[in-house]
């Protein structure tokens, strides 16, 4: 019976140890601007929905400068950028919030817009065993998850002079070993314009493709402060871009258009006529076979399906639904038949995704909005300037859960790995976790 005993002790500590490692590797690698799926939804389970500047904090690590870009996590490293004085870094921290190395990726901060941003605004991508940096002035650097250097380049001098009022914010996406890249800027002539679209082998730096974005944008609405996306609904992947008055959809294999989507900023509105600074910073979101599509200011969103060909207009039969108002810089959310899209006002939006119908608009904090909100285990985490996070949960009906207050500017969108919350202020780098 000992016999029995023991062995069956045996088997169950080894079934914990199977369950566990099972639960390390099934553990989110928030290793992108919006997450695993490039959505803002985590797959992860108990995560802190309540915490103060002492309560459910695991660490705060104080950063040498400012950003707004949000954390990478892969395994036991975090990546972000930031400024140091005039240096434009790329940090690597471990989990334990101790910093592991420092690489310059480029030189010549400057701030914009008050206290909006600076010149670290992209965020970092990391596949595990290399990590992308991208500034606003254009220095791109590839590292190993170590430190070496891989590559560096300047997009600037590849591709022109950047002429774009805040700086290139735009975050590349990485998919299949390639970097996609929206560079929409201009002199804000409609024949001078300077878009382009572009894939980088993310392993050596080199051009795979590049394409001319023209549109017929002009004055401060070449400018696009938004970042591309995939869409990938199991029977179709593409690229996406936004900006210069158009959303467009573009083949991974070269950069051609599949489709447009105009009527955005009309060029002859009758009632409006054409806005002259609706630059876009808000960036689509792809999820359930649909894409939701912001604008800027006061115009509305709209949502239109995954399979779009050819050119369209936003009216009619090519969408799905309007919404009057837009987020302006928060992305929209999309989760199981849901969207949800926070205002820059704090005013959270939700409706039913195919249809948009209107389930409530509540309010959630009165103060800017300008992170994006994330998804994890039930909940949707609101970030505003001023430090407060709200929780919100999800469903049908508005209901508040908490509101959490770091008292230190917060710009960033929120990352979630290893069942830690990573919320990057202008001041440090926070890890909650609950008990």
């Amino acid at each position: 019976m000992a016999r029995f005993s023991l062995k069956l002790s045996a088997a169950v500590f080894g079934c914990l140890v199977l369950l566990i490692s099972q639960a390390a590797v099934q553990a989110d690698n928030w290793w992108q601007w919006r997450g695993p799926a490039g959505n803002g939804i985590s797959t992860e389970k108990n995560i802190a929905t309540e915490w103060s500047r002492t309560k459910n904090v695991a660490w705060r690590l104080k950063l040498p400068g400012s950003a707004g870009a949000t954390p990478a996590v892969w395994g036991e490293r975090i990546f972000l950028t930031s400024v140091d004085g005039n240096d434009l870094v790329l940090l690597c921290v471990s989990t334990k919030g101790k910093q592991l190395w420092r690489q310059v990726v480029g030189t010549g901060n400057r701030t914009v817009r008050n206290d909006e941003g600076n010149m670290a605004s992209p965020s970092p991508t990391t596949d595990g065993k290399h990590v992308w940096a991208t500034m606003s002035t254009g220095d791109m650097g590839c590292y190993t998850v170590d430190g070496k250097q891989v590559w560096k380049l300047d997009l600037q001098k590849r591709y022109g002079r950047f002429n774009i009022a805040f700086g290139m914010s735009s975050t590349p996406v990485l998919d299949d070993g390639r970097l996609f890249l929206q560079l929409i800027h201009g002199d804000g002539k409609a024949e001078t314009q300077e878009a382009l679209v572009v894939a980088i082998d993310a392993l050596t730096g080199d051009e795979i493709w590049k394409q001319d974005r023209v549109t017929a944008a002009t004055n401060e609405n070449e400018h696009s402060y938004a970042s591309p996306v995939i869409y990938d609904d199991g029977k179709q992947r593409y690229l996406i871009t936004h900006g210069a008055d158009y959303t467009i959809g573009h083949r991974l294999s070269d950069g051609t258009e599949i489709w447009r989507l105009g009527g955005l900023n009309p060029q002859d509105d009758p009632n409006r006529g054409y806005h002259r600074t609706l630059r876009f910073v808000s960036s689509p979101v792809a999820h359930e076979g649909m894409i939701i599509v912001p604008t800027a200011k006061k115009y509305p969103t709209f949502a239109i399906p995954g399979n779009l060909k050819g050119n369209h207009v936003a009216a009619g039969k090519t969408l799905l639904w309007t919404l009057p108002q837009t987020p302006d810089v928060p992305t929209p959310l999309i989760h199981k038949g849901l969207a949800y899209l926070c205002m820059a006002n704090g005013n959270l939006h939700c409706l039913e995704a195919k249809t948009g119908k209107q389930l409530y608009e509540s309010r959630t904090h009165r103060n800017r909005h300008r992170g994006s909100p994330v998804y994890a285990d039930g909940h949707i985490y609101l970030t505003s300037r001023d430090g407060i996070v709200s929780v919100v949960k999800v469903g049908r009906e508005f209901k508040l859960v908490a509101q959490n207050d770091l008292e230190e500017s917060l710009a960033a969108s929120p990352a979630i790995s290893g069942g830690t919350l990573y919320l990057r202020s202008y001041d440090a780098l926070w890890a909650i976790r609950g008990k």
